[in-house]
């Protein structure tokens, strides 16, 4: 297999050094897409026998509520996997427990805490498409499924596009004896609980893939084939009404409870080439989910603007994701579109 880069900011047994430190109740914190369960798995995998409990916040929600919060205080550590938290809530956990964080979105580093994401310390984010790379890399674990599936999983086909990715992906898929195709539908299996809202079914997922250790063992999780059923049939419908052309931008909005508007943005965006916004009005009470999505232009500025108004919000060099007021919606869509057409 491929060797593993050395870290120059966490140098060869630093990180198994932080994790072997870590005593007492652990908590790991997670993303609930296949990344997110994946990095979770591989982390539980490696803690054993010491066996911290998992949990991931309420799903389409980018922090921590002050309850989850609360929990997360009374461990002796929190693990925070493939999860761009705000800052503040990072450091109030930080006041009560030891706090690591493994991660490859866009942030800043975050001081006083262990910090590991190395695009939040300037490297490129297409040296590290995945969590599941980062926790493979610092810990010097073996290109296996868990890791190949997080990369595929957050990259889709575009992971082809990156030369070093794709051959990784490519000797994965020999191995497996699978195509890429078929390696995402084993994505779109785990990813199926998130996308119900099913956080019991999510949360139960990284103990579940610690026992799966071939493709074969995800195709037979009947739960999740249901969900999938369930999932895909609400997408094609959404994906059937057409999207709005805003000065050349592309304008979806959703009313629903499914945690879908990520897939819809991806489809949207991906399909056609265009920049794209996808609001859901139906998923938050007093909060509107806000994706966008864009294959021509670095989404950074705009996500700094969304947090420099409050929003909390994250993403990637492509990608912005965002919990807006309801109120503020049609302001920062408006910001958007702007953004799109004076570039």
């Amino acid at each position: 297999m491929h060797g593993t880069r050395v870290n120059h900011l966490y140098p060869g047994g630093v990180i198994e050094a932080m994790l072997g430190d870590l005593q007492g109740e652990g908590l790991i914190i997670h993303h609930w897409d296949a990344d997110g369960l994946c990095s979770a798995s591989l982390l539980l995998g490696y803690l054993k026998p010491r066996s911290p409990v998992n949990m991931c916040p309420t799903i389409g929600a980018f922090y921590l509520t002050d309850e989850e919060i609360g929990f997360a205080r009374a461990f002796d550590y929190v693990i925070v996997v493939d999860m761009a938290l705000p800052e503040a809530d990072v450091h109030r956990l930080s006041e009560k427990t030891r706090v690591v964080v493994f991660d490859h979105h866009h942030q800043s580093p975050i001081r006083g805490v262990k910090h590991v994401n190395p695009v939040a310390h300037g490297a490129d984010t297409a040296d590290y498409p995945s969590c599941t790379w980062v926790i493979k890399e610092r810990l010097g674990l073996p290109l296996g499924m868990h890791v190949a599936l997080g990369f595929i999983g957050d990259r889709e086909h575009r992971i082809m596009e990156n030369p070093r990715f794709k051959d990784l992906t490519e000797e994965y898929l020999a191995d497996e004896g699978i195509t890429l195709d078929e390696a995402l539908t084993l994505v779109g299996l785990i990813d199926s609980s998130y996308k119900v809202g099913d956080k019991k079914g999510v949360e139960d997922a990284p103990r579940l893939l610690m026992g799966y250790t071939k493709p074969e063992d995800i195709r037979n999780n009947g739960r999740w084939h249901e969900n999938m059923r369930i999932f895909q049939e609400k997408l094609a419908e959404i994906l059937e009404e057409p999207s709005e052309d805003r000065d050349g931008v592309l304008v979806k909005r959703l009313d629903t409870g499914y945690t879908v508007i990520s897939a819809v943005t991806r489809r949207i965006a991906w399909g056609t080439g265009r920049d794209t916004i996808v609001v859901n009005t139906g998923f938050f009470p007093s909060h509107d989910q806000l994706y966008s999505r864009s294959s021509r232009l670095d989404m950074q500025p705009m996500i700094k603007r969304a947090r420099e108004l409050g929003f909390n919000a994250g993403g990637k060099s492509d990608v912005l994701g965002a919990i807006v007021p309801k109120e503020e919606t049609e302001s920062f869509v408006g910001e958007l579109v702007k953004f799109f057409k004076e570039k």
